[in-house]
């Protein structure tokens, strides 16, 4: 196992608590709608893109990522240290399978530091950012201890302490950087945007084609206008998003209505992550969380 990966007496100070900043911020179940935002960044990365593209099982099974996903990202904060750390090694090691040729030429590798440290920051950018319009902005102090804790985390699947930058200040120009210089068009990102404008119907008791017809409308139009809304104006042009006007004034009202339930998030609704992860303790002792992002049959590249 790669030596990136902190030993087993780390984990107990590694892993969230009850009440941390981490714990407290993935909890409200607002943050959902920072799910499609966070994964366009992370597939406009071209090793990311290009491992989605040819091992995800996006476009055929967007429901079961869905919930290979929310098994990462809810197992690790709320499970407790030995699920933390299992989890991690899990994923580190199906990532080192996820490689291949971009259509240029060049090779890409899952492993790739950057590339690794790049989807974990936007997973914690996203909190943020996610705070700031639907919810209720992370006040300076608040934002750092977040930050700093997500690092802790970070740690929990090898990513190390000089990938990403240790304040929120540093966070914010990391980010600007990689939208200037490093994202770019990926097929995944088409892919990707298909699956929320268009999505398969889950498959849930009661839930039939006339249903999910009626419901699938204006949920998919939420999704797509809080995804391509919180993106940076240049990144949404550089990778072929569409935003009108009437899209903005779509999103202004889904962050306000968010903005306003606040006071009706009680009870289990305030518990979202670890009711999430008594739900799912099945699935996460069987390891179904191992790959959050990809499946393991690579498909051919296609040209840019």
């Amino acid at each position: 196992m790669s030596s990136v990966l902190p030993p087993p007496e780390e984990y107990e100070r590694l892993a969230p608590r009850p009440g941390s900043p981490v714990w407290r911020a993935f909890n409200d179940p607002r943050m959902f709608a920072t799910s499609g935002y966070a994964t366009l960044l992370q597939v406009a990365h071209p090793t990311v893109g290009h491992g989605v593209h040819q091992y995800s099982s996006f476009t055929k099974d967007p429901w079961g990522r869905l919930l290979r996903t929310l098994d990462y990202v809810h197992g690790t904060i709320y499970g407790g240290p030995e699920l933390a750390g299992t989890i991690g090694r899990r994923v580190r090691e199906m990532h080192r399978t996820i490689k291949g040729t971009k259509p240029d030429g060049s090779r890409y590798h899952a492993m790739e530091p950057e590339a690794f440290a790049w989807v974990h920051a936007t997973l914690g950018a996203a909190i943020v950012h996610g705070n700031r319009a639907f919810a209720t902005p992370m006040g300076r102090d608040e934002r750092e201890a977040f930050w700093a804790q997500w690092l802790d985390v970070g740690r929990l699947i090898g990513v190390r302490a000089r990938d990403l930058p240790g304040d929120w200040d540093g966070a914010q120009a990391y980010v600007d950087r990689m939208v200037d210089e490093v994202l770019e068009w990926t097929p995944a990102i088409p892919e990707v945007m298909a699956t929320l404008e268009r999505p398969l119907p889950p498959d849930l008791p009661g839930l039939g084609p006339g249903v999910w017809r009626v419901v699938s409308a204006p949920l998919s139009l939420q999704v797509r206008v809080a995804t391509t809304g919180l993106l940076p104006p240049r990144l949404r042009t550089r990778l072929r998003l569409r935003y009108t006007r009437r899209d903005e004034a779509t999103f202004r009202a889904v962050a306000a209505a968010s903005r306003a339930a606040g006071p009706v998030l009680r009870g289990r609704l305030r518990e979202f992550g670890p009711q999430y992860v008594r739900w799912r303790r099945e699935a996460l002792a069987r390891g179904d969380v191992a790959n959050p992002s990809y499946a393991p049959q690579p498909r051919a590249a296609v040209p840019a």
